[in-house]
């Protein structure tokens, strides 16, 4: 017999394991070398010790209190007068986290607003510690000291008049300094229905990215409904009386604020329009009041602000259904104040891409639950029309067809105002503002005037820090750049690329020449 030998095929497959470990050593130790990286680039960019900062704002509104946390960070390749939004407060999380505090359009409130605690301090506290604890964990806790809290009231504490106001805002400071955000007392204060819509202005074009491009691009026109006054705000080509420059930007804005034409005193100013004539005292001596916007099934008491005059308070609201008194009475609430009809307020001096509608203007369209290609005046009122000219018996958001995916009772409460609101809206836009033949686009549902607020009230502030957390984000980023493309680094890439690839060689066999043939050389074995 022939002497065994070593198997002709073993020795390359123990050769090519050999040769795979290697190669698989190298490449571990490059991913891991790269994984350094992305470790070292993520520490930079998201650690807390990165130069982001927060500005806190609460709204004080008239329907109530609300708060926002704003995050910014400084790059030095943007426009150097605006830091970068890196997140808001509250999101998408916090919607459904605390269903007691949300609300249509803003996710954290407390009802009802401040105007309604004058003299009432623990009333004031009550309001302001849940939604100031709620920013306090937004808040990492190390940053409290240095975050800046602005207290900003709007139309609710305007009607007060400065002298009861300034008590409130003496209640709501107590309450503020009880905690270890940054603030002065003049951060603290009634913003004019002017601030107010030119806040509302920057919040919008800055969240729609206007102020990004170095190119000029058209701005957004802003038409803003809250509880109490209607904010409109826009670019003007020629400048006339009223209009100011704008300090983002060069822009010359128009901005005014109409303090009676929110959605809640609109609908008061219709009960009151309704007391003159529909009015009767009760059974019980209260008076009684029908409502052709309200449904058949609808009651509840209710304090008439603007019936004062005729000595009428407190009164029985019931729903008298009637589409058509309905459109009637609305369109006189928007039109009508002390008998006299608005006048234009924009004309054709804008100079905008389109307009905005926000907060209540938003609310209402949303529970509509149009499509996104469907957002326009004449189709709003198509729905309304559906919806409403029907007898209204039995009017509940589930018969209407409306969205439910907000907070229950604020949908409850929207939609049982839903067809006074409709048409209300409709006739602010084509007949106060003037505007119903422009595009218009309702929402972002987001965005609030708080984030024009926190970049004009503390641009003082980032004056002082901006430098400071530009040139930390400069060094940091460059100093990440210079290591990554240092030739210190290239060369250590290319020795372990070496190593790898002299470890992990494979002489393959020449062209045109025959593998040599390896022979066993042990002792014959002399046959038996």
């Amino acid at each position: 017999m022939e002497p065994k030998s070593p198997s002709k095929a073993k020795l390359p497959i123990l050769g090519f394991f050999h040769h795979f470990r290697v190669l698989k050593s190298g490449i571990v130790i490059v991913l891991l070398v790269l994984l350094l990286i992305l470790i070292g680039y993520y520490y930079l960019i998201r650690n807390p010790r990165f130069p982001t900062y927060f500005t806190v704002v609460i709204d004080c509104g008239s329907s109530g209190t609300r708060v926002n946390v704003y995050e910014w960070m400084w790059m030095s390749n943007r426009n150097p007068e605006l830091p970068i939004l890196l997140h808001s407060f509250p999101d998408n999380s916090t919607k459904n986290h605390d269903r007691k505090h949300g609300c249509a359009y803003h996710c954290m409130q407390t009802e009802p607003g401040l105007d309604q605690f004058v003299g009432n301090s623990s009333g004031v506290r009550a309001s302001l510690e849940p939604l100031i604890r709620r920013a306090e964990k937004w808040v990492p806790y190390e940053r409290h000291k240095a975050t800046p809290i602005f207290v900003l009231a709007t139309a609710g504490l305007r009607r007060l008049g400065e002298h009861i106001a300034s008590r409130v805002l003496d209640d709501v400071e107590g309450v503020v300094k009880l905690h270890k955000f940054n603030y002065r007392k003049d951060w603290i204060r009634v913003l004019s229905g002017r601030e107010e819509a030119y806040y509302g202005w920057i919040a919008l074009n800055y969240h729609m990215g206007v102020f990004k491009n170095s190119s000029r691009l058209p701005t957004l026109g802003l038409l803003d409904l809250g509880g109490s006054s209607l904010q409109v705000a826009t670019e003007i080509k020629e400048p006339t009386a009223g209009v100011f420059r704008s300090n983002i930007g060069s822009f010359e804005i128009f901005a005014d604020s109409l303090p009676d034409f929110g959605l809640n005193e609109a609908f008061d100013r219709s009960v009151a329009m309704l007391s003159h004539s529909h009015s009767r005292k009760g059974d019980l001596g209260i008076y009684e009041i029908g409502h052709p916007c309200l449904g058949d099934g609808f009651m509840q008491n209710y304090t008439c602000h603007g019936c004062l005059e005729n000595k009428i308070s407190s009164l029985h609201l019931f729903g008298e259904p009637n589409w058509e008194k309905c459109k009637g009475l609305a369109r006189a609430a928007a039109i009508k104040l002390n008998g006299e009809k608005m006048v234009n307020l924009i004309g054709g001096s804008h100079s905008v891409a389109r307009f905005h509608a926000l907060s209540g203007f938003f609310a209402v369209y949303n529970l509509l639950n149009l499509n996104a290609e469907e957002a326009n005046v004449s189709k709003i009122w198509e729905k309304g029309e559906q919806l409403c000219s029907r007898s209204l018996t039995g009017l509940t958001l589930t018969n209407m067809g409306i969205n439910q995916n907000q907070n229950q009772n604020q949908n409850k409460k929207y939609g049982d105002f839903l067809c006074f609101r409709v048409p209300y809206m409709v006739s602010v836009i084509e007949n106060v503002v003037c505007v119903g033949d422009k595009d218009i686009i309702f929402g972002p549902g987001d965005v609030s005037w708080t984030l024009g607020a926190a970049l004009v009230e503390g641009k003082d502030l980032w004056g002082v820090d901006a430098s400071k957390a530009k040139s930390i984000s400069i060094v940091s980023y460059f100093g990440f750049k210079r290591l990554i493309f240092s030739p210190y680094f290239v060369f250590f890439i290319l020795v372990i690329l070496l190593f790898v690839v002299y470890r992990s060689q494979i002489k393959l066999p020449m062209l045109g020449r025959k593998p040599r043939q390896h022979y066993s050389f042990g002792p014959k074995r002399r046959p038996v």
